[in-house]
Formats: C-alpha cells, sequence, structure tokens
C-alpha cells in the first residue's frame, strides 16, 4: 500500500528579505517532529525554598566522559528562570504509570506538586518518587535557542528502578512496547555509546 508523504517543494519555499530561504512553518515543523516517539521525563529545580518542575521530551545524553546531558526549556517556563537562577536541576523519567502527573506538569500555574511524593537531591532539585530514574545535574552551559533555552548538563548523580517508561508519540502518552535487545555495536547507536554500553549503565549507577 502507498504512503502518503508531505515534504515542502521548491515552490512552497519562502525567502526573507536577504533571499536567503525562510524557516519552514512552526506548526508543519510541530507535526512533523511530533512523528518521533520519546520517553517523558519532568524537569524539576529549586529556587529560593520553591519547588519549580515541567513536563519534558527535549532531553538528551550528550557525553559519557564526562557525563553531560542536554534539555530545552520553553523561555515562557517558570522552571527554566528557576533553573538559570539556581544552576541546578533534575532529570525526572516517569514510569508508564505517571502519564497524570506528566499532564500535570506541562499545565501552567500553581499546585503542580500538591500531594505529590519527593525528596530533595544532593543539588537541591525535586526527584519525584515513583519515576523511573533520577539525574541530578549542575549547569554547565546554557544557550539561547529560539523560542527555547537549551541546558548542557554535568551530571552530578544518577540512580534507576524496575519498571517501564512512559512513551510520548504525536501528542498522546502511552506504554513502549520492546521487542527484541538492540546489540551493542549496532551501527544506530553513537560509537561512544555502544562502546561503552554495558559500563555506562554501571557507570550512571554507582558514578
Amino acid at each position: 500500500m502507498a504512503r502518503h508523504t508531505h515534504s515542502e517543494s521548491p515552490g512552497e519555499r519562502r525567502e526573507d528579505a536577504s533571499g536567503s530561504p525562510s524557516h519552514i512553518d512552526g506548526e508543519k515543523f510541530r507535526d512533523t517532529i511530533g512523528h518521533f516517539a520519546s520517553g517523558v521525563t519532568i524537569i524539576t529545580a529549586q529556587h529560593d525554598g520553591t519547588n519549580f518542575g515541567v513536563t519534558a521530551n527535549a532531553v538528551t545524553s550528550v557525553s559519557l566522559e564526562p557525563a553531560m546531558l542536554l534539555v530545552c526549556l520553553n523561555r515562557k517556563s517558570r522552571t527554566q528562570g528557576a533553573v538559570s537562577r539556581s544552576r541546578a536541576f533534575a532529570v525526572n523519567i516517569l514510569e508508564e504509570r505517571q502519564g497524570d502527573l506528566a499532564v500535570r506538569f506541562a499545565m501552567t500555574g500553581p499546585g503542580k506538586f500538591d500531594g505529590v511524593e519527593l525528596r530533595h537531591g544532593d543539588l537541591g532539585s525535586p526527584l519525584l518518587q515513583g519515576a523511573l530514574a533520577h539525574l541530578e545535574c549542575w549547569v554547565m552551559e546554557e544557550v539561547a535557542a529560539g523560542t527555547h533555552v537549551v541546558y548542557l548538563g554535568g551530571v552530578h548523580r544518577a540512580e534507576y528502578f524496575p519498571g517501564e517508561p512512559l512513551a510520548y508519540f504525536r501528542g498522546r502518552f502511552g506504554q513502549l512496547e520492546l521487542d527484541r535487545d538492540v546489540p551493542a555495536d549496532a551501527d544506530i547507536l553513537d560509537p561512544a555509546l555502544s562502546q561503552h554500553f554495558h559500563d555506562a549503565l554501571t557507570f550512571f549507577t554507582h558514578g
């Protein structure tokens, strides 16, 4: 069966005043990038005794040595401001039964932490009870990128627990069905990650 695809033809490309092609329409970009399935996290921080948190899926590992990751937060997010001021944050990787928590922290307004069990990590950021994993980070660098701020975080401490991840695809949360193991030397993995795949699990747990 033929699959329907849509791409922007040369005739649809717009040019700015300098004659260079302009950026793709924001709505089309959002709908297209939404086809990239991901896990779900809640980024948390604490500043002046107040807890902050927001749901995010723009999270990725960057380096094993030193252990680094990056997160992208909207400039309008109060959590983004708290991360910039406190210079620390935590990545709470959500478990498959935490979809309601993901929805709560995706909303704006007070009361996000009402009734949520948590503890504060070494760097002061909230660690949510029941999460699949926690990574405590300090801000190494921050870069303004359009509507968002990109944070490069050095991983201070990490831990994970038994369970399965909450998944996100095209605006919906769901469960991830694992079909097969990926060989450590598979081409789809970053060479650095594939070379140290099993060592990395131990490093992130006990490092």
